[in-house]
């Protein structure tokens, strides 16, 4: 039992530097960021990164189902005043499932990428049932979130 628990616990400290410093992107709830507000921001986000927050860049697509046809619109990123933090105003059509993808990237991270697809429906982002991926979503990803968005 006692080399069980060590060789757990060994595994969790040697997982630790992987993500210590990670580049994510993190869902954040729009009505609790004033700037966010001001900017009718239907999704929010922030980095998490230790190196420069500043420097990463943040591309958004809006990708949903309309009519049985599948529709990509790209999004205006509004950076808000907190180095690390994005939002992205509504810019499809009410009708259908949407999600919104965004991928960030930063220089200090060479080729990574993390991306986040967030279900919205009516007027606001869920949240909870958002995925974040430690790439580029990929559009199988985004679709398996879509199908979830039409479950819930």
């Amino acid at each position: 039992m006692r080399s069980l628990l060590t060789m757990f616990f060994a595994a969790g400290f040697a997982t630790v530097p992987v993500f210590a410093g990670a580049l994510t992107l993190q869902v954040d709830d729009p009505a609790t960021n004033r700037e966010a507000m001001a900017k009718n921001a239907i999704v929010a986000v922030h980095i998490t990164a230790c190196h420069s927050p500043e420097k990463t860049v943040v591309t958004a697509t809006a990708e949903g189902i309309v009519n049985g046809r599948h529709q990509t619109i790209p999004l205006k990123v509004i950076r808000l005043s907190e180095p690390g933090s994005f939002a992205v105003a509504r810019e499809w059509p009410h009708e259908g499932i949407w999600t919104v993808k965004m991928i960030a990237t930063n220089p200090d991270y060479k080729d990574y990428a993390t991306s986040i697809v967030v279900p919205v429906g009516g007027h606001a982002a869920n949240r909870a049932s958002a995925k974040v991926f430690y790439h580029a979503a990929s559009a199988d990803e985004v679709d398996s979130v879509l199908r979830q968005a039409t479950l819930e």
